[in-house]
């Protein structure tokens, strides 16, 4: 048989083969019950019919519960016009998405389609959205500093590449501006940023004015607004986590900046009570815990490249030891807090420096530059202290040499610790500058 006559043999057999088609069985809430697909947990199906401007293409729709002889979906566009008994076809496949160097200066929406304007993507190849963390022992060390440009946190919270970072702070201090300040100021060679829940207003804004061209051109944008589907919410952040792990298998030293986990959260705990989930702590259903574990440890170093975690924690009523802010901490390699009272009085960027750690602090920079860390720490936390004597005229000159210097050099340290959002802060000069505001400290002994 020639080769021209076995392909169309082929193609005849394909064209014969059954084709499997379930039904809808149930739209309640946010789940959608189907019937007759055989469809397993992750895969896709499309649900044909449904809202006007996609009934075209039919509702797609991700299988995350399996029941007896019915799967339950969760859409991944608009629900409304659809009904039981509707046609569901399965696609065999999980959602994959486009990865490589090629969508550098590309804005992509939730399941990594582009919506910037400019045209189909250069992908090197789609992958499944589902990956794994490296293996613990093909790790490499953290041992390189990552500059963010912001002079508070590469000297006094120095952060590793490769770490994994947590911005704590509740709502309206900062933390999304921090993030844009660190997007221009880093120099690491590619960025991946994804925006989930993200304010409709704001994804212009922060693409034009925190981002800017420059910032633009060596990043990923991944973008899911408060407005859509809590599965979409969720893949986002999955997808902008394979972006970047793509990134770092060639090798690259990429950071992933993610704004916010929490909203990761709330999109997982929509899911996971659609599909009957008991609530757990705060109502938050069991998988949601799991699902923060599975996703920031893919993140960190690989055996060539690496990928450094910088995540927004939104801490509910300003309580830092609220569940998803609990969980994140204890899963990250380090936090920075960021204080409602130094936003309050006009202190930018708000990083209350002696609650934020980094646990890779100690190993990425030299023992001057540790110690340079520690003596204005100490100086800072010894101020702390005293402050309620300080407020109330209490204090006695000469009592404490730390307090001393806090109150004489009180503005000098202000200025250290203050960074203006436009403000470059190479970290070498960062440096120079707590070294020079240690030394006016003078002997604290």
């Amino acid at each position: 048989m020639t080769t021209a006559l076995r392909s169309r043999w082929d193609d005849a057999l394909d064209a014969v083969e059954p084709e499997v088609v379930g039904t809808v069985r149930a739209v309640v809430g946010l789940s959608i019950d189907v019937a007759g697909t055989g469809a397993a947990v992750g895969e896709l199906v499309r649900i044909d019919g449904g809202a006007v401007e996609e009934s075209s293409a039919g509702v797609l729709a991700e299988v995350v519960a399996a029941t007896g002889s019915t799967v339950r979906c969760m859409p991944l566009g608009a629900t409304r016009g659809l009904r039981a008994g509707m046609p569901v076809r399965p696609l065999g496949t999980a959602l994959r998405v486009p990865v490589g160097a090629g969508l550098l200066g590309r804005v992509l929406d939730g399941l990594g389609r582009p919506i910037d304007g400019r045209g189909p993507l250069r992908a090197d190849a789609w992958v499944p959205v589902h990956g794994s963390a490296p293996h613990p022992l093909d790790r490499a060390r953290v041992d390189v500093p990552l500059d963010l440009g912001v002079r508070v946190l590469d000297t006094l919270v120095t952060v590793g590449r490769g770490q994994r970072l947590g911005l704590f702070a509740g709502s309206g201090v900062g933390k999304s501006s921090l993030l844009s300040m660190i997007a221009r100021g880093t120099d690491a060679e590619v960025s991946v940023i994804a925006l989930v829940g993200e304010r409709g207003r704001e994804v212009r804004e922060f693409l034009e004015d925190d981002l800017g061209p420059e910032g633009l051109a060596r990043s990923v944008v991944v973008v899911a607004t408060s407005d859509e589907p809590p599965l979409v919410r969720l893949r986002s952040a999955f997808v902008a986590t394979r972006i970047a792990e793509h990134l770092r298998d060639g090798g690259a030293h990429a950071v992933l900046m993610m704004d916010s986990l929490t909203r990761v959260a709330m999109a997982q705990r929509e899911i996971g009570l659609s599909v009957g989930e008991p609530p757990a702590t705060r109502g938050y259903p069991p998988s949601t815990f799991a699902l923060l574990a599975q996703l920031l440890e893919r993140a960190g170093t690989g055996a060539t490249g690496s990928v450094t975690g910088l995540y927004t924690v939104l801490v509910d009523g300003d309580d830092h030891n609220e569940p998803i802010a609990d969980a994140a901490r204890s899963i990250l390699d380090g936090h920075v807090v960021l204080d409602r009272r130094l936003a309050v009085a006009g202190h930018f960027p708000s990083v209350d420096a002696l609650a934020s750690i980094s646990r890779v602090a100690s190993r990425v920079t030299s023992t001057e530059r540790q110690l340079l860390a520690r003596r204005l720490r100490a100086v800072m936390a010894a101020r702390r202290q005293a402050q309620d004597l300080l407020d109330v005229g209490a204090y006695v000159a000469g009592s404490n040499p730390l307090v001393d210097a806090a109150v004489t050099h009180g503005r000098a340290i202000d200025a250290f610790l203050r960074q203006g959002m436009d403000e470059s802060a190479p970290t070498e000069q960062s440096w120079a500058h707590l070294a020079a505001l240690v030394h006016a400290l003078g002997d604290l002994s």
